[in-house]
């Protein structure tokens, strides 16, 4: 019999996230309560957002803090590139690198 240990992320009585790492658990924990207070920022925006929107674009802002924490500095924003380029590039570029042999 195997026991695993799961570590699960709880938001007002409802299960958000399972973890299998103590660490993922609090660092997803920790993006909640950011975008929880970033949401509590667009509530009283000035735009009207759609609920769901401002609940979107809170977890967004929250999962780019270190790059909005950049711009807030004064920082210039890299471009995002989706995941799909992502993976496209680094295909690309593991296409390109000849593979050293290793005598």
């Amino acid at each position: 019999m195997a026991v695993e240990i799961k570590y699960v992320v709880m938001r007002g009585g409802v299960e958000k996230m399972t973890f299998t790492s103590k660490k993922e658990a609090d660092a997803y924990d920790k993006l909640l309560d950011t975008a929880d207070e970033l949401l509590q920022l667009l509530v009283g925006a000035p735009v009207e957002l759609a609920p769901e929107q401002q609940e979107s674009l809170a977890f967004y802002l929250a999962q780019q803090r270190d790059l909005l924490q950049t711009v807030l500095r004064g920082g210039k924003a890299q471009p995002l590139v989706p995941e799909t380029d992502k993976e496209a590039n680094k295909e690309k570029s593991a296409k390109e690198k000849p593979l050293k042999s290793v005598a």
